[in-house]
C-alpha cells in the first residue's frame, strides 16, 4: 500500500519529504536565525539599491567602481577589486564595460608598464557627481527605520561578525 492509496489518492507529503533535522543545540539554532534574519535583511536592501542604481543604466558594482574612483581617485585594477570585492576577471570585464560607456578609461602606470590605473572621463564625473547624493539620500531613507543608537550598534555588530568569520575562513599566510 502506497501513500497515495492511503489517502485516497492523494499524496500527505512527498515520499521522501521526512523533515530536516532540527539543530542540536541552542548556539547552533541561534546561529542559523540569525544567518537567515541577515541574509534576508541583505536581500531587501540589496534589491532596493539595484533598482535606484538600475535608473542609471548600471549594476551595483559598476556604481561601487564610479564611487571609488570618485572618492579616491585613479586606482590600480587590482586596488577596486579589492574594493568592489570581484575577482580579478571579474574586474577587468567590468571596467571594460564602463569603458565602452565611455564613464571610465585605462592609463599606463608611470611605475609598471604592466599595471593600468581606471580614471573616471569627464562623463563619468558627471554622472556620478549627478546620482551620489541621490544614492546616499535613498539609502539614508532606506535605512531610516534605525535610530542613530542603532545605526551604530549595527555596523559594530556586522564589523564583528565580519572580520570573525573572516577570521575563520581566511587561509594562513
Amino acid at each position: 500500500m502506497t501513500a497515495r492509496d492511503r489517502d485516497g489518492g492523494r499524496l500527505s507529503a512527498p515520499p521522501s519529504a521526512d523533515p530536516a533535522p532540527e539543530p542540536s543545540d541552542e548556539r547552533t539554532a541561534r546561529a542559523l536565525k540569525t544567518w537567515v534574519v541577515l541574509a534576508r535583511a541583505y536581500a531587501a536592501v540589496a534589491r532596493a539599491v539595484e533598482g535606484q542604481i538600475a535608473r542609471h543604466g548600471l549594476t551595483t558594482t559598476e556604481f561601487g567602481i564610479l564611487e571609488a574612483l570618485h572618492h579616491k581617485g585613479p586606482l590600480l585594477l587590482g586596488e577596486i577589486q579589492r574594493k568592489v570585492l570581484v575577482t580579478s576577471g571579474g574586474i577587468t570585464y567590468l571596467v571594460d564595460r564602463l569603458v565602452a560607456k565611455g564613464l571610465v578609461t585605462r592609463v599606463p602606470s608611470p611605475d609598471d608598464r604592466r599595471a593600468r590605473y581606471a580614471v573616471l572621463t569627464p562623463e563619468g564625473k558627471q554622472l556620478i557627481a549627478e546620482i551620489f547624493p541621490a544614492h546616499a539620500a535613498f539609502l539614508a531613507d532606506v535605512l531610516s527605520t534605525l535610530n542613530e543608537r542603532e545605526h551604530e550598534e549595527a555596523a559594530a555588530l556586522l564589523r564583528k561578525l565580519g572580520l570573525g568569520a573572516a577570521a575563520r575562513t581566511e587561509a594562513p599566510r
